[in-house]
This record gives C-alpha cells, sequence and structure tokens, in this order.
C-alpha cells in the first residue's frame, strides 16, 4: 500500500517536472561541455599537461569570482516563479529589468577582483610554464563577466516562468559557436594567427556573448508574441526589487561562491604538486562536474516548481515536488557511482592518452564516486529551498562543512600524509557526504512547516531563511 502511495506521489508530479527539467538539464549539460571541449582542445597541444593545467587553473579561479556574481541572480528564481505562479507576469517583468541594472553594477566590480588573480599567481610557488598560459587565458576570459551574467538574468527569467526550451537551445548552439572558435583560435585556422591556449580562453567569450543575445531575443520575441506587457514595463531601477534580488541572491552567492571556491583554492594547492597532478585533477573535475549538471539541472527546476506551488498556495505540490526532484537526481547520481567505481580508467582515456595523467586521474575519479550521491542530494536540496524562499540554510551547510572541515583535512592529508591530489580530494568527499546528509534534514523541516505557514506571498519571497 505504502509503495503504492509512494510510486503515485512521485508519479503524479514527475511529468510536469521533468517537462521543465530536461531542457535545463541539456542546458547544464551544454554548459559543462563547453569547458571539457576547451580542456580537449587544448590538450591536443605539445604539452598536454601544461596546457590542461593552465586552464584549468585559470577556469577555476575566474568562476570562483564570477559564481558569485552569478549567484545573485538566483533570487529571480523565486521572485519570478512565486509572481508566475501567482499570476502577476508585471512582477515577473520588473525583476527582469532590476535583474539587469544589478547585472552591470557588479560586473565591473567583479572583473576588477578577476585581474588581482595575475599578480597573486605568481607570488605563488606554482611552475612556469603552467602560468606563462593560465594568465592570458584568465584575462580573456575576464571580458565575458557581463555578458554571462546577462545571460543568467534572462535566463532565470525565462525558467521562472516555463519557458526552458530557449535556454536549452541558447547553450547547445553556443557549444557549437565555442567548438568553432577553439579550432579558429588555438589552432589558427580561418586566417587567424594561433593563439594557443589563450585562443580557447577568448573563444569562450564569444560563445557567451552568443548565449546572452539568444536569450535577449527570445525574450523579445516571447513579449511580442504573446503581449505580455514587457515592453510597457518601468525601465527606471527600482532599488526596493534590487535590494530584494540581493537579499535572495547573496545567500545563494555566497554559498556558490564558497562551493567553487574550495575547489579554486585545492586547484591551486595542488598546483603546487606540478602539472601531471593539476591536469589529472583537471581531468577528474570535468568529469563529476558534468555528471553534477543533471542534479543541477533538476535543482533548478525544482526550485521553480516549488516557487510556483507556493506563489498559488498549494503546499502539498510544493512539497511533492522537491521530493520528486531528490528522487529523479539522486537516482541518477547513483547510477554515476557505479561508473565511477566501475571503470574510471575509460572515462579518463576520452581527455588524454597521457599514462601519468591516466593513472593519477582515474585515482581521483574512483575517490569522486564516493560522493557522487550525497552531491546530487545536496544540489537539488538547495534548489528546492531556494524555492522556499531559503537561501541561507545552504550557505552555513557549505561555510562550515566545506572550509571548516573537508579542506583542511584534505590538506592535512594532500600535504602532512602524503596522499597527494588524492588527499585532497578525500576530504572534499567526507564534506559532500555531510552536506548531502544535512541539506536533507533541512528540506524535510521546511517542507514539513509548509502546511502552518500562514504569510503573505510578499513576506515568503524575502524570507531568507
Amino acid at each position: 500500500m505504502l509503495k503504492r502511495l509512494f510510486v503515485h506521489y512521485i508519479a503524479e508530479e514527475a511529468r510536469p517536472m521533468l517537462r521543465l527539467a530536461m531542457p535545463l538539464v541539456c542546458a547544464e549539460l551544454g554548459w559543462m561541455t563547453m569547458g571539457i571541449v576547451d580542456t580537449m582542445m587544448v590538450g591536443r597541444q605539445a604539452n598536454s599537461a601544461v596546457a590542461i593545467g593552465a586552464v584549468s587553473l585559470g577556469g577555476i579561479l575566474y568562476i570562483a569570482v564570477a559564481i558569485f556574481g552569478t549567484g545573485l541572480m538566483l533570487g529571480l528564481d523565486t521572485l519570478v516563479s512565486h509572481a508566475y505562479g501567482a499570476g502577476d507576469l508585471e512582477e515577473c517583468h520588473r525583476v527582469l529589468v532590476n535583474g539587469v541594472y544589478l547585472s552591470l553594477g557588479i560586473s565591473p566590480v567583479l572583473m576588477g577582483l578577476v585581474m588581482l588573480f595575475g599578480p597573486i599567481m605568481r607570488s605563488l610557488n606554482i611552475q612556469s610554464s603552467v602560468l606563462n598560459q593560465a594568465v592570458p587565458y584568465l584575462h580573456a576570459l575576464n571580458w565575458s563577466t557581463l555578458p554571462l551574467l546577462l545571460y543568467f538574468v534572462f535566463r532565470r527569467y525565462l525558467q521562472g516562468m516555463d519557458q526552458a526550451k530557449p535556454v536549452m537551445f541558447a547553450l547547445v548552439s553556443a557549444n557549437l559557436v565555442n567548438l568553432a572558435g577553439n579550432w579558429a583560435l588555438i589552432y589558427g585556422h580561418l586566417g587567424l594567427r594561433a593563439m594557443g591556449t589563450v585562443g580557447s580562453g577568448w573563444s569562450t567569450c564569444i560563445a557567451r556573448i552568443y548565449m546572452m543575445s539568444v536569450l535577449l531575443a527570445y525574450c523579445v520575441y516571447y513579449d511580442r508574441r504573446y503581449k505580455t506587457g514587457l515592453r510597457d514595463t518601468r525601465r527606471l531601477p527600482d532599488f526596493f526589487r534590487i535590494w530584494r534580488l540581493v537579499q535572495l541572491g547573496l545567500p545563494a552567492a555566497t554559498q556558490f561562491g564558497m562551493e567553487v571556491g574550495v575547489f579554486a583554492v585545492a586547484t591551486a594547492m595542488i598546483a603546487k604538486l606540478g602539472a601531471v597532478p593539476l591536469a589529472s585533477h583537471q581531468v577528474a573535475l570535468n568529469t563529476v562536474s558534468f555528471t553534477y549538471m543533471v542534479p543541477l539541472g533538476l535543482s533548478a527546476a525544482a526550485a521553480v516548481r516549488v516557487g510556483q506551488a507556493l506563489g498559488r498556495g498549494e503546499s502539498d505540490a510544493a512539497s511533492r515536488a522537491g521530493w520528486t526532484a531528490m528522487f529523479l537526481g539522486t537516482g541518477f547520481m547513483g547510477l554515476m557511482t557505479i561508473l565511477f567505481l566501475v571503470a574510471p580508467q575509460y572515462i579518463v582515456r576520452i581527455y588524454t592518452p597521457d599514462p601519468a595523467v591516466l593513472r593519477a586521474a582515474s585515482t581521483l575519479l574512483f575517490v569522486g564516486g564516493f560522493f557522487q550521491l550525497f552531491d546530487g542530494m545536496q544540489t537539488v536540496a538547495t534548489g528546492a529551498l531556494r524555492g522556499a524562499g531559503d537561501t541561507r540554510t545552504p550557505m552555513i551547510c557549505h561555510l562550515i562543512l566545506y572550509w571548516l572541515v573537508g579542506l583542511p583535512l584534505g590538506a592535512y592529508l594532500c600535504f602532512h600524509l602524503g596522499w597527494g591530489a588524492a588527499g585532497l580530494w578525500t576530504g572534499l568527499c567526507i564534506a559532500l557526504i555531510l552536506i548531502g546528509c544535512a541539506l536533507l534534514y533541512f528540506w524535510r523541516r521546511k517542507e514539513r512547516s509548509f502546511a502552518t505557514q500562514k504569510i503573505p506571498l510578499t513576506a515568503t519571497m524575502l524570507d531568507t531563511g
């Protein structure tokens, strides 16, 4: 009887959840594929380990800063989905306009922070051949900051209104733009000079401008076709709405910044071990990040479905949306656990034929197999909590368990016990297991409270935990 109830409970929500989630999952996979293609294409140069290491170091340091800006835009998930669920399209448009203003304001700040990484990297004991490629690559990526933030504003606005397919199209087609750009700029085709690793950075920048342009064009098209009123929306900044975005987005941005930042610090630590450990870390990190994109897409769908249900005042539907996304996300990551534990070496061969990198990266992927299930759990729970307006709890969990437990433990295993890169990965693996369990508990507490909440919609949207 309980089994039949559970199947009915999940099945009722699974179809609309997957209808929204599948394009978002494809978009997230497309996002990650861009980085994987960069790694593969620079890895075919003469010194594979150095080129891959440079892309790893420059890319993770850039994302550590940029992810904070994109995280601020996560407030749109809550505000747009709540407004759309309540039937208030005008509020959706106003949130979009003020998200654009927020992007314009923070982009110069983020770009200034990225410029500081060059001198910092030169002051560390990092192999000079890696640095000579990583710093120009980082500077090229930096010019994509504003297009990247605007892309996320348009994306959150569209998916909050159940328009996920344009997001998928933008990222899938951007991979073709990036592939062509890498081919032309890294190796010198179509009459262009060969720029090597830095050409990959410029190719990514061009692809991000393209992504932003596609979603902007679709927003205009959607408004003209369905007459949603976007053109008539007040275009001056509304500082109250910008502040609401910051209230919701700042904890989420801090959480994402800490999550990516801990891997950036780990990458910098591993860079001190040499080019081969750094390249193996990049290969393994790309792989686990690729599988992470599936629960990340489900997380975005969970935020929207939970938010829309609460906007309609349907607490049961909000609970069902969260648990369905959790079931789908952890189910997929359970399969990835088996794959990583059984056949890590076959995955690494896709990236590089270098035998030294192959051995080291296979070990790291084996470690990564142990946290796949819990990584999916914490990612989907974070999205479900965000849909309910709680962005503070995930931030606190990541701060304590990543930075105060996982990273110190990993550094001890890496340098004091001599485990190398596998030691750092072991520490982060333990942290992820703890984060997954903690956020599952907090989501359970939150969804139990839905039925007893008797608060206005605006208060729900402003509640950050």
